[in-house]
């Protein structure tokens, strides 16, 4: 008996420790440039436990490295909301929102627009 319980208790504390130090994960972010880049990044960088925080422009993918142990993508995401970015999970608040510079403003189809024609010009 005392066997099993032993087993038991391996068993439950490998499972409750088994948790990932180099989580890998990706996030979708709304944002239209590199300074939607700089600050999504650093909310996210700034986050206890992030290692690594890269977002790209094109795709709107913030890949990420973590501690399991000390975060969660969950809380990530509320980070990167109150910087004024959306994500698939959180939305920023309108005052979140309207904290970002206007060039940054991704939810208005013309600064959308001013950014596409940016691109296609190669600036």
């Amino acid at each position: 008996m005392k066997k099993v319980i032993l087993m038991f208790t391996l068993l439950l504390t490998t499972i409750t420790f088994a948790q990932d130090k180099n989580k890998k994960a990706n996030l979708e972010v709304d944002g239209v440039c590199g300074m939607c880049k700089e600050r999504i990044e650093k909310a996210a960088i700034r986050t206890k436990g992030v290692k690594s925080a890269v977002w790209n422009v094109d795709t709107h993918e913030l890949k990420l490295i973590f501690d399991e142990r000390k975060t969660d993508v969950n809380t990530i995401s509320k980070n990167v909301a109150a910087v004024g970015h959306d994500t698939k999970e959180i939305k920023a608040t309108e005052e979140q929102y309207n904290s970002v510079h206007p060039c940054c403003r991704y939810r208005d189809e013309a600064v959308q627009d001013d950014h596409k024609a940016e691109k296609k010009d190669g600036k």
